[in-house]
């Protein structure tokens, strides 16, 4: 009779340890508020999973739906690398509505500031087409993790669009 394999989780690689007040899962504790000048104001609720296989990114998914339909809205996954040696961290993304970006910014302890550095789009995405992005995660003294996201479009100026706060669910 063969013994089963026992598989243990991977070590965190040390390259994203200054990242692992991330991991895990998170669900926004209260609907988020969108908002932008060519929207009507809405409200949503987003779960967010950091996971790690051991090698020297973090994976992410961050899936939104809408507050009263639960019907998805908003996908978006990816990476994250930071700068051996640096504080400088990249989010490699991509989105459900046919953009992918890379976001660079700074990790200054448990905050994480990032703006646009590349962007590409499919061929027949809709206008007008994002610009710009800057993203703000800080885990909060209380243990919540808040997400605000500016976007710039081709015809509207870096404003902000998006504001969440999360609570660890596993």
């Amino acid at each position: 009779m063969a013994c089963p394999i026992q598989q243990s989780a991977p070590l965190l690689n040390p390259a994203v340890l200054a990242l692992d007040w991330l991991l895990g899962s998170w669900e926004s504790d209260e609907p988020g508020e969108g908002s932008f000048p060519t929207v009507p104001p809405f409200r949503y609720s987003e779960t967010l999973h950091f996971t790690h296989v051991g090698q020297p990114v973090i994976n992410f998914k961050f899936n939104a739906f809408h507050t009263e339909s639960k019907k998805p809205m908003h996908r978006e996954c990816g990476f994250i690398r930071l700068q051996p040696g640096t504080n400088k961290v990249a989010f490699i993304i991509a989105q459900n509505s046919g953009l992918v970006e890379i976001e660079e910014g700074e990790l200054t302890g448990q905050q994480v500031s990032l703006q646009t550095h590349a962007l590409a789009r499919t061929s027949f995405s809709k206008e007008p087409h994002v610009q710009q992005i800057h993203r703000e995660f800080r885990l909060r003294g209380d243990g919540r993790l808040e997400q605000t996201v500016s976007m710039a479009t081709s015809d509207q100026p870096l404003t902000q669009h998006l504001h969440i706060t999360y609570r660890r669910s596993s």
